[in-house]
C-alpha cells in the first residue's frame, strides 16, 4: 500500500515533532474550526481557519455552550481565548481560558476580502473535484 500523502510522515514521533515545531503559517491551518450547520450551508465548506473577531461556540468541556467572540488566536499555544471565558486567580486578577481550537464551532465569520477570497478558493476547488467523480462516475 502506497502512502496517500508523502509530504506527511506517518510515524508518530516525527508527526509529533512537525506539529510541535510548525511554524506559525502552519499553526494557523492547524488551528481551524468546523463551521456551524447554517454557515456550512451557506458557504458549502466544513471548515476554516479561525480568526481575531469570529464568534464561535463552545461545544466541550466546562464551558461547553458558552458563546462569545475570539479575543486572540494564541498560535504558540494552540488556543483561542474568547471573550468572557475566564478565570479568576488567587490575587484577584482575572486570566482568558485557553481553549483547544477544535473544541469549538464558528457560528459567526468576520468577513474581509481576504476571507472571501478564501471561501471562494475552497468552493471552486470543490466544484473542480465534484466534476472530475461525476466524469469518472460517466
Amino acid at each position: 500500500m502506497t502512502k496517500i500523502n508523502t509530504s506527511l510522515h506517518s510515524s508518530r514521533r516525527k508527526s509529533r515533532k512537525a506539529y510541535f515545531q510548525a511554524p506559525s503559517s502552519v499553526r494557523r491551518v492547524i488551528m481551524s474550526a468546523p463551521l456551524s450547520q447554517e454557515l456550512r450551508s451557506q458557504h458549502n465548506i466544513r471548515s476554516i481557519p479561525l480568526r481575531k473577531d469570529d464568534e464561535v461556540l463552545i461545544t466541550r468541556g466546562s464551558n461547553k455552550g458558552r458563546e462569545g467572540k475570539i479575543t486572540s488566536v494564541y498560535r504558540l499555544k494552540y488556543v483561542i481565548h474568547v471573550e468572557r471565558v475566564s478565570r479568576e486567580k488567587s490575587n484577584g486578577q482575572s486570566v482568558p481560558i485557553g481553549i483547544a481550537p477544535s473544541k469549538v464551532v464558528i457560528t459567526k465569520l468576520k468577513m474581509d476580502k481576504d476571507r472571501e477570497s478564501i471561501i471562494e478558493r475552497i468552493a471552486k476547488g470543490r466544484e473542480a473535484n465534484k466534476k472530475k467523480t461525476q466524469k469518472a462516475e460517466a
